[in-house]
């Protein structure tokens, strides 16, 4: 690559005697010259041709000088490197000089030895410095793709790692958890756009960084709804927990996003979330001109349909017992085992409770009615039936009465 040096000095032969000296460098593409009288030609022949990499300048010129010159190309949004060469050579013009951007100094007569050696150790350092700012760009622009999936720490951490471990498509256990809001594509046809664009952007803000703030990726947005996974790319030995926490915190600021709204006269859905854990493939699925940090497998799938499932159910929260199992000191109560659209297995379902939500009295009469059903016990249906009775706002005691209703027995459901 051929480095293009500005020589800017009024002195006449001075082009044809660097020419001269330098016609090897020349011929063989090393280097390449250009010549300006004064600062004022030298910025237009910048601005022409922005591709200059070193200037070399004389102090004494017309119209504008070399204690100027280096001044104005240090305040341009693309820096040039300057070496001044000149008969000043006091040490009060070379302080000058160097504390307007001047790289080096040199003095006349011009010493051509030295003045090559100075020219190759600056080129050395500009190109240095340009390969840091190329690394720099690039690690900016990785941390703003990044920060679209991880927390800000997290992001920081991958874009600052050469190797981006975890970012290779390989098998880990993984918490998965998919949101959705209810009636989102009937409100999207009945709202404005631009109170639509701000409503979601706001819940987007809030609900991805409450994902961010449980150390979660954010796999995917589609539309209202988030893909969210833990235990990737990182390790986190206690996913499972961090999944159900994270769930709890969504659904309470869901709620009270909703409401604020609503008071504002926009009828937002409500958020459904579902969450497994198990095996999946993740990593970056995009190849080396995009990134695209995803997970794939029956585990995603899962999730996807346990959060489906709360529709049928009447929950706004549903894990399988994978979770469940996992996560330290669940509280929650049993859904069923419950048949997922197109499946054939059963899986044991979960809605978590959060400390508060339902007196202990309420979750004490679920749990004894859910036990008389599973054991197939008449009673069941009298039991739900009075726990409706009390508490006619528990949907999912809602959901067993109706099936008993209709015919239903024990715990095992097809969800379609």
């Amino acid at each position: 690559m051929t480095a293009t040096i500005l020589v800017v000095d009024d002195e006449a032969d001075l082009r044809d005697l660097i020419l001269q000296k330098f016609r090897r460098q020349v011929r063989e593409g090393a280097v390449g010259f250009m010549f300006a009288r004064d600062g004022i030609e030298a910025l237009q022949l910048l601005e022409r041709n922005p591709g200059v990499d070193l200037v070399l300048l004389d102090i004494s010129m017309p119209r504008m000088d070399g204690l100027t010159l280096p001044q104005k190309l240090q305040e341009a949004h693309d820096k040039k490197w300057t070496v001044v060469i000149s008969a000043y050579g006091d040490m009060g013009t070379i302080r000058i000089a160097m504390n307007r951007g001047a790289f080096d100094f040199l003095t006349k007569p011009i010493d051509f030895t030295d003045l090559e050696m100075t020219i190759d150790k600056t080129l050395r350092h500009v190109e240095m410095m340009r390969e840091y700012r190329q690394r720099q760009i690039q690690a900016e622009r990785a941390h703003a793709s990044l920060c679209r999936y991880f927390s800000p720490q997290l992001a920081s951490r991958l874009a600052g790692n050469e190797e981006t471990a975890g970012m290779e498509v390989h098998r880990r256990d993984v918490a998965a958890m998919f949101t959705d809001v209810t009636s989102f594509t009937s409100m999207v046809e009945s709202i404005a756009p631009e109170l639509l664009a701000g409503l979601l952007n706001e819940y987007m803000a809030g609900m991805t960084g409450i994902v961010f703030a449980h150390e979660g990726t954010v796999a995917k947005v589609m539309g209202d709804g988030i893909h969210i996974l833990f235990n990737a790319p990182g390790d986190q030995p206690d996913y499972a927990t961090r999944a159900v926490a994270c769930a709890h915190s969504l659904d309470t600021w869901a709620c009270e996003f909703r409401e604020r709204w609503r008071a504002r006269g926009v009828n937002f859905g409500g958020t459904r979330i579902g969450v497994h854990a198990g095996p999946v493939l993740v990593g970056n699925f995009g190849g080396r001109g995009f990134f695209d940090y995803a997970a794939y497998g029956d585990t995603i799938n899962t999730a996807a349909r346990l959060e489906a499932a709360n529709k049928l159910l009447g929950t706004r929260i549903c894990v399988s017992a994978a979770v469940a199992e996992r996560a330290v000191n669940f509280q929650g109560r049993p859904v069923g085992e419950v048949i997922l659209r197109g499946r054939s297995e059963p899986l044991r379902a979960f809605e978590p409770l959060a400390t508060g939500t339902l007196k202990a009295s309420a979750t004490a009469e679920y749990a004894a009615a859910f036990a008389k059903l599973e054991a197939g016990d008449p009673a069941a249906m009298p039991a739900f039936a009075a726990l409706v009775g009390l508490h006619a706002d528990d949907p999912l005691a809602g959901f067993h009465l109706k099936r008993l209703l209709n015919g239903g027995t024990g715990v095992r459901m097809h969800l379609e």
